[in-house]
């Protein structure tokens, strides 16, 4: 994923953008655009369990 901070305008106190390849989210400052990026980069690289699609199947199966 690309993240990319900018700020909207150049005047002090402007309105901050991350992009998120084509997403757009717009913050009131730069630090509040940096957390949520800091915290993003955090929950993307943390580990992520999978499924596993054939208890998922069994337990459907049983349910049903």
């Amino acid at each position: 994923m690309d993240i990319q901070i900018r700020p909207l305008t150049s005047f002090e106190g402007s309105s901050w953008e991350v992009r998120l390849d084509r997403n757009k989210v717009t913050f009131r400052s730069e630090s509040e655009a940096r957390a949520f990026v800091q915290l993003l980069e955090s929950r993307l690289s943390a580990p992520h369990q999978l499924p596993d699609v054939a208890t998922d199947l069994q337990l459907h199966s049983r349910a049903g």
